[in-house]
């Protein structure tokens, strides 16, 4: 019989990511996320399937703790790969410094295509963040912050000192900032040498420094000839103080006769990345913007000469803004790992393949870059979270990409535009209109971890509220057995953060667990979500929280009056962004039973002034103005002001090392409704960041998703009034 989710479910699922298809279009590389016995980490191993089907998933590299980026050499002999394994496998340097602290672990892997031992080919003192082939498979060009090619070459060159003996004091643990976005998210400070750009030589491993500078490097890609490596960074004057990356150009022979480095795209203010080079060499395709609006830009695919004669402020071609398409996109899940948008060429580089929204699906687009026109390649209920695209020999194109929707966890994908796109192995598929490209999943990676366990699929909504549809969804709750349960229910209506992000056809276990406790929730994506449009996405400029506002209480009202949701059993919670429309609803709203407010920003001013965001850019997008320079509206706006009217339970959760919403937004709130004596509690996660409920650790993932659910149950299901017991396993005992 099948049972309900769990919140424990988590630690049996597995991840794949990173799609590579091999250049015969024969094999797929991908990631594979798993999670340690003990739940307190993550490990990535690479994996290979027939991207036909015709045989199972396996794993080609142990995993020790992350093996991740894998990619096939042009010539398809050897897979290259990112690796931390010398941590487990070679003696360390002579160095103190602990396996995880240890600045060259990642390194350069290779490992034959059809079977062999990997070999560590890169020993860069500062280890590798990316790289890419040459197109000869010579070469790699490497992305590292290591500045010298030996640990004492860049130990001089960083003027780090010697090792404190040991009857010397400490060396000076202070840290000097002259600059702002000195710190980020998930990584702490910033403040070692920046990452630059190195090639090294695939037979000898000998690695040789391209660029300098104070800014990091990024997306590094050869021309076809193999002379010219285009890569980001942003090298502008006071670049702390404005969102802004460029591509740049630069020689790859080393020397002292090298040329300067080119930059490519221009602009009075923009942001461009991941540069794609053109056959004929004279041109790269790359995406971004330049920010043609206050709030809710839309990258775009660009087209810009290679020699740097389009980098002028009007300079490139901007080939999909009449689509009004937001390409890159990302879904939000809980369980589905979000990547970075790109473009893959296809057809002898006529064209190029990327993702971007429709209606709550994240979908495959196919680009003519002679007409700018675009063409819908998928369709379906569902989310392609990363793809890859190879030439077959027999004149089609072959796909590869990750695939989840609501109620399927993530799996490899595989299929040939132009050709059969059959399975061997499996029925499923989703296929276009025109039957041009039939995907199909190419592994089951997570069928037994799912296989008695009932899901809550969902039923979509739209509403209307001052002119613009609103998209949502409502999860119908369940019974033990896995039945769906009698309605009226209790909803919980959830937030996406953002504000710039949308809901979609993507897994969220949290929802499952929520409606496995015999709660409906109802996810919508309110104006400023990403997905619908440019004018969609700046429609919250200077208004974050009653436009919004009213746009999720329009799809709660229509579930009410449906009979659907019980209007006194109604619950809210969201992170955030979506924290903090939670903590402006229940400031503005009483209809709810109890609340959860997650990573919020709760005082406007003290976000634009800590974190990885502090700076004039982010305020100015979305308000126009810094606090110090319109401090009525940051007032206004900001959910502290109106904490006298909470009345709603609220338990208010943050993680303590998020540099993103720092805690100090959770202690404010929690200091004034305690202060009034409110129904409130807070919920400290140490060791952590934003991205507690994503990409945290395991086991506090879970024990997060218990709390949310034992939280909305204690109000919601069992109709209880005071605050619920503290749990009995906990810190601070």
């Amino acid at each position: 019989m099948p049972r309900v989710p769990r919140p424990d479910d988590l630690a049996s699922f597995v991840v794949p990511t990173d799609p590579r298809l091999s250049p015969d279009g024969s094999t797929v590389a991908f990631v594979v996320q798993s999670v340690t016995p003990r739940r307190d980490g993550y490990r990535h191993a690479i994996w290979s399937v027939p991207a036909d089907g015709s045989g199972p998933a396996r794993g080609l590299t142990i995993g020790w703790k992350h093996d991740t980026a894998p990619r096939y050499s042009p010539d398809g002999e050897t897979l290259a790969f990112l690796s931390d394994r010398r941590t487990a496998v070679e003696d360390a340097p002579a160095s103190p410094a602990s396996p995880e602290q240890r600045e060259d672990a990642v390194q350069v892997h290779l490992l034959p295509a059809r079977g062999g031992e990997a070999r560590r080919l890169t020993d860069l003192p500062r280890g590798v963040d990316a790289f890419a082939w040459s197109p000869d498979g010579s070469r790699l060009a490497v992305v590292s912050s290591s500045l010298g090619a030996t640990r004492d070459e860049d130990a001089r060159l960083r003027g780090k000192p010697k090792d404190a003996g040991p009857t010397d004091p400490p060396h000076s643990d202070y840290r000097y900032f002259d600059r702002l976005a000195f710190q980020f998210n998930g990584r702490g400070f910033l403040d070692g040498p920046a990452s630059q750009l190195w090639v090294v030589d695939v037979a000898t491993g000998a690695a040789q420094r391209l660029t300098a500078g104070v800014r990091p490097i990024e997306a590094p890609a050869w021309s076809p000839d193999g002379t010219r490596i285009a890569y980001v960074t942003d090298r502008s004057p006071d670049a702390d103080l404005r969102w802004h990356a460029d591509v740049w150009v630069v020689d790859a022979a080393a020397g002292p006769a090298r040329p300067a480095p080119v930059r490519i795209t221009g602009g009075r203010r923009q942001a461009f990345y991941t540069p794609t080079w053109l056959p004929d060499g004279r041109t790269l395709a790359v995406l971004g913007h330049r920010f043609p609006v206050a709030a809710g830009a839309r990258t775009d695919a660009w087209l810009f000469a290679a020699d740097g004669s389009d980098s002028g402020p009007d300079g490139g071609r901007n080939l999909t803004a009449r689509h009004d398409l937001m390409i890159g996109a990302g879904v939000n899940s809980d369980v589905t790992i979000g990547e970075e948008g790109r473009l893959v060429l296809v057809d002898g580089g006529r064209a190029a393949l990327f993702l971007a929204p429709a209606w709550g699906a994240l979908e495959l687009w196919r680009l003519d870059l002679a007409s700018g026109d675009v063409e819908r390649l998928t369709t379906g209920e569902h989310a392609l979270s990363s793809i890859d695209a190879v030439a077959t020999p027999g004149g089609g194109t072959r796909i590869a990409g990750v695939r989840s929707s609501a109620t399927d966890l993530a799996e490899i994908w595989a299929g040939e535009l132009g050709g059969a796109g059959k399975s061997t192995r499996r029925k499923q598929a989703s296929t276009l209109p025109d039957r041009r490209l039939a995907l199909a999943p190419v592994t089951g990676l997570n069928a037994a971890a799912v296989a008695d366990i009932a899901r809550s699929a969902p039923v979509e909504r739209r509403w209307d509220v001052d002119g613009r549809t609103i998209q949502g969804w409502w999860y119908p709750p369940l019974a033990p057995d896995g039945s769906a349960l009698a309605t009226p229910a209790p909803l919980v209506v959830q937030i996406h953060g953002g504000p710039m992000t949308y809901y979609g056809h993507a897994p969220f276990w949290e929802w499952q667990v929520l409606a496995g406790a015999g709660m409906g929730v109802l996810a919508c994506n309110p104006r400023g979500s990403d997905g619908y449009g440019q004018a969609f996405a700046g429609a919250n400029f200077r208004d974050w929280g009653d436009g919004p506002t009213a746009d999720v209480l329009a799809g709660v009202d229509l579930l009410v009056a449906e009979g659907t949701a019980d209007p006194a059993r109604l619950g809210v919670t969201g992170g955030s962004y979506g924290g903090y429309l939670t903590s402006w609803i229940v400031g503005h709203d009483d209809r709810f039973a109890a609340a959860i407010t997650c990573r919020s920003v709760n005082d406007l001013a003290l976000i634009m002034g800590t974190g990885d965001i502090a700076g004039p850019e982010f305020g100015r997008e979305y308000f126009g103005a810094q606090p110090w320079e319109d401090p009525d509206i940051y007032r206004s706006q900001s959910p502290l002001t109106y904490a006298t009217r909470i009345r709603t339970p609220l338990l208010i959760q943050h993680a303590e090392q998020d540099l993103r919403t720092t805690i100090a937004q959770a202690e404010l709130l929690f200091t004034a409704l305690r202060s009034l004596r409110r129904q409130v509690r807070l919920m400290r996660v140490p060791g952590e960041s934003h991205e507690l409920t994503r990409s945290g650790t395991p086991f506090r993932r879970v024990e997060n998703m218990v709390q949310v659910s034992d939280w909305f149950s204690h109000y919601l299901v069992k109709g209880r009034r005071r605050l619920p017991p503290k749990p009995p396993v906990r810190a601070g005992r």
